[in-house]
């Protein structure tokens, strides 16, 4: 039996009541993109408002239903919230001065830097760098998933969004000639992009809008922290993961120079305006200036207590700021290597900095969720006063922690272990890694070269190179690239050595301690190498092998050496040298005065004994 339908008729009169035309007018006409109604309980009819500039206005609107009159909202209350609820990542500048784009890990501001109002509000994803494009009217940010998010900022809205990367994007740099950028990733590759208009399929007028498309792309051995163009365009500047930098030719992308020296990665870097000078900071507390023409290291600065997380030149001259996480910004001279002020005032890790076009302001951000602007003021800096100012405050902080500082000024820590890196360290980095390398090729040639001789089933002729034929054999040569070394470069030329090559290393040190070759040499080699990337090595599955065969032929290596003698005819050796240098300079080592002085002081008791005894 099928249910009869009645059929309602709803009358919308009874519903909605015309309360007239009421004019609601917000502050500066901003637009507003969320709206909603409050009813409360004694009949206040309230309209929200929230606007583009990240502010809630409410009105009060009038209950009595008035159709013909045309009357005035009255605002009661506003709220204003204009920072990031989150840090801070990455900051720009517009080509005019005047706008500054902050992107944290939910919205990308826009600010008016005159009046410090925030002028646009956009959601996104975490970002970790941006830039202005040419014209101001679009940013770009990238993001911790890989993504490139491209912002109008005449309308606020998200025009396009790309899956640039497969990790996460670190770093955007702007081309010199302003048609593209370049973008660098934990993919371990930089990407080339350029700006393109594409038709709008969402507009029915067919309007166009920007867009980017990928150009090339640069495969590297680690993942990519940093990327900077030289302002000439003829240079591409990549910080690295294995703490070095690598410069290639930007028309090409063949490979010019590799900066290495940090004991850290290098998380920033720029280059001067005249591209004759490239600056790198790591968290390794240091910065370097380097010559952009030979790749030469010009001074080395201990310039933050903690990781230099942002670099920057002033446009047009040689001084540039430096951001790290213990809480100041320092300004430096590139020319003299000295520190010219420190601009305190964040409470917390600063992130990142951006210097405007023309020198005159600069913003940065900080974990206490601040932005603050400097001005460059017209008033004389004294060095001299602010070394002053830097030595007193010092002292009044050393003083207040209880501490006796001998000098003021002077640091805790300053005096360590003494090492420097020089030319000569350099090159026995370098002829290490030539070692490696040639190792690596011929082992691949004479893989191939086995493999077509079995199947051929009868034996070619092989061409080897003329450095393993002075040697003669292929694992020989990169033993006497050890060997070669003096004592007080070869720890050094370990610690520049990338950690690319430290697997090879480590595999080549097994071979020669199965074959006891300079099993005291390999053994220094092999436990300086453990102390040094012990975290590195220990988290490498395809290391782990290596390491329990060198664990056990080391042991058993040693014992053979030890019951060899070779270690007491090295000890016999140090106590002739010994004795020699002691007729010679009459004078004795202290440890043998020692012992000395200890063994007359126990006879002398033992003849105190006798005497008593006989008494």
């Amino acid at each position: 039996m099928e249910a009869r339908k009645e059929e309602v008729t709803v009358d919308w009169g009874d519903s909605f009541i015309l309360l007239g035309h009421t004019i609601v007018t917000c502050v500066g006409s901003v637009p507003h993109t969320s709206v909603d109604l409050l009813l409360f309980p004694r009949g206040t009819l309230k309209l929200v408002l929230l606007l583009q500039n990240n502010s809630v206005e409410c009105f009060s609107l009038p209950v009595e239903p008035t159709p013909a009159a045309l009357t005035e909202s009255t605002k009661s209350s506003r709220l204003t919230i204009g920072g990031h609820r989150s840090d801070v990542r990455t900051l720009a500048f517009s080509s005019d001065n005047i706008a500054v784009l902050s992107a944290s890990a939910e919205t990308v501001k826009i600010w008016n830097r005159s009046t410090l109002q925030c002028i646009r509000t956009m959601p996104c994803e975490y970002a970790l760098c941006s830039l202005f494009v040419p014209g101001d009217r679009h940013v770009i940010v990238g993001t911790k998933s890989g993504k490139l998010q491209i912002y109008d900022l005449a309308s606020g809205s998200l025009l396009d969004t790309v899956d640039a990367h497969s990790g996460a994007l670190w770093s955007i740099s702007l081309t010199p000639d302003q048609r593209g950028f370049a973008s660098g990733g934990a993919d371990k590759c930089v990407k080339f992009w350029e700006f393109e208009l594409v038709n709008d399929e969402t507009d029915a007028q067919s309007s166009r809008r920007l867009s980017v498309k990928q150009t090339r792309v640069l495969q590297l051995d680690e993942d990519v922290l940093f990327v900077r163009h030289s302002p000439d365009g003829r240079f591409l500047a990549v910080s690295l993961l294995d703490c070095t930098v690598k410069i290639f030719f930007v028309d090409t992308l063949k490979f010019f120079l590799s900066l290495y020296g940090h004991k850290l990665p290098v998380l920033c870097l720029d280059i001067s305006h005249d591209s004759s000078i490239i600056i790198t900071g790591s968290a390794d507390r240091n910065i370097k200036i380097w010559g952009l023409d030979f790749g030469d290291c010009h001074r080395s600065l201990f310039a933050h207590d903690d990781s230099v997380m942002f670099l920057q030149f002033v446009p047009r001259s040689h001084l540039f700021f430096s951001a790290g996480k213990d809480r100041r910004l320092k300004q430096w001279d590139a020319d003299h290597f000295q520190q010219v002020q420190v601009l305190e005032g964040h409470h917390a890790e600063v992130w990142c900095l951006a210097v405007s076009p023309n020198g005159d302001h600069i913003v940065s951000s900080s974990h206490d969720k601040s932005l603050r602007l400097w001005e460059r003021t017209r008033e004389p800096l004294i060095l001299e006063e602010e070394k002053e100012m830097q030595r007193e405050a010092e002292y009044e902080q050393s003083v207040a922690k209880g501490d006796q500082p001998v000098v003021a000024g002077e640091r805790e820590g300053e005096v360590g272990l003494a090492g420097k890196k020089t030319i000569e360290t350099i090159k026995a980095t370098e002829r290490i890694m030539e070692a490696i390398e040639l190792h690596r090729e011929e082992s691949v040639k004479l893989a191939e070269h086995q493999a077509l001789c079995k199947t051929a089933g009868r034996e070619f002729p092989r061409q080897i190179n003329p450095i393993l034929q002075a040697y003669g054999n292929i694992s020989v040569s990169c033993i006497n690239t050890f060997s070669g070394l003096l004592d007080s470069e070869l720890e050094e030329a370990l610690l520049v050595l990338p950690f690319s090559y430290i697997p090879d290393v480590l595999t080549l040190l097994r071979n020669y301690i199965r074959r006891s070759q300079d099993v005291e040499l390999i053994c220094r080699c092999l436990f300086f190498l453990l102390r040094i990337h012990f975290g590195q090595i220990t988290s490498n599955h395809m290391l782990l092998g290596v390491i329990e065969d060198l664990k056990n032929c080391t042991i058993s290596r040693v014992s053979e050496t030890r019951v060899s003698d070779v270690m007491g005819l090295n000890m016999a050796g140090l106590q002739y040298l010994k004795r020699e240098i002691e007729a010679k300079e009459e004078v004795l080592f202290f440890a043998d005065a020692t012992n000395r002085f200890e063994e007359r002081k126990r006879k002398r008791k033992k003849n105190e004994k006798l005497i008593l005894t006989v008494v």
